[in-house]
């Protein structure tokens, strides 16, 4: 998994290729679709009922997904394991930059409530991280922008997205700048990748 992703592979359509044991060359965008589906999904507790809602595939279908999943990422398992493990421990999960999460629920007596709490933990170190890595490249190309780019402005976030209105002489190097700050902004195992888009209006690009 780390290989494909080092090597700027198609992740969704890697782990589409694993699950449904074909070539990459024969993956169709169905399968690169279910599979991108499964990645964000079970992650985060997806049940096989779940999954065979939103995929509309029999429940036995979208548990051998699953157990395929896992049994081609063993490695989440164990993040997923030991990560409750450690809330139920310390009370709390930590993002990757430091900032703790308290998980109060993680012994609850209810399975319903404690199944909640996991999923949070489970949750924090991915979408923490990856929010606090967003704000980070907020601060380092708004100050960048301030010194060589003075005109240009951060306008919006929206999730893992960053808005900015410029002088269009500007565009092309604003561009590089932004790009090279924010796949910067932190040091990690895996290469972080900005893809930009540009145009006169928000709507040029939806």
């Amino acid at each position: 998994c780390l290989m494909n992703i080092r090597s700027g592979a198609d992740i969704h359509k890697a782990t589409a290729s694993l699950i449904f044991s074909l070539p990459l060359e024969h993956v169709t965008q169905d399968m690169r679709r279910s599979a991108k589906t499964i990645n964000f999904g079970i992650m985060y507790g997806m049940s096989a009922f779940r999954l065979s809602n939103d995929l509309s595939i029999p429940r036995f279908q979208a548990q051998q997904f699953i157990d395929n999943y896992f049994a081609s990422y063993p490695g989440i398992q164990n993040f997923i394991q030991n990560t409750i493990m450690e809330a139920e421990d310390k009370g709390y999960v930590e993002t990757m930059l430091g900032r703790r999460r308290y998980i109060k629920q993680i012994l609850s007596g209810n399975k319903n409530i404690k199944a909640q709490a996991e999923r949070m933990a489970i949750n924090t170190p991915i979408q923490g991280t990856a929010a606090d890595i967003v704000k980070k490249a907020m601060i380092a190309v708004d100050g960048a922008l301030k010194k060589q780019f003075p005109r240009a402005k951060l306008l919006l976030q929206v999730h893992d997205e960053l808005i900015f209105e410029c002088d269009t002489s500007e565009v092309a190097e604003i561009k590089a700048l932004i790009k090279k700050e924010m796949e910067e902004v932190v040091q990690l195992s895996v290469p972080l990748r900005v893809s930009i888009e540009s145009g006169k209006s928000w709507g040029d690009f939806h």
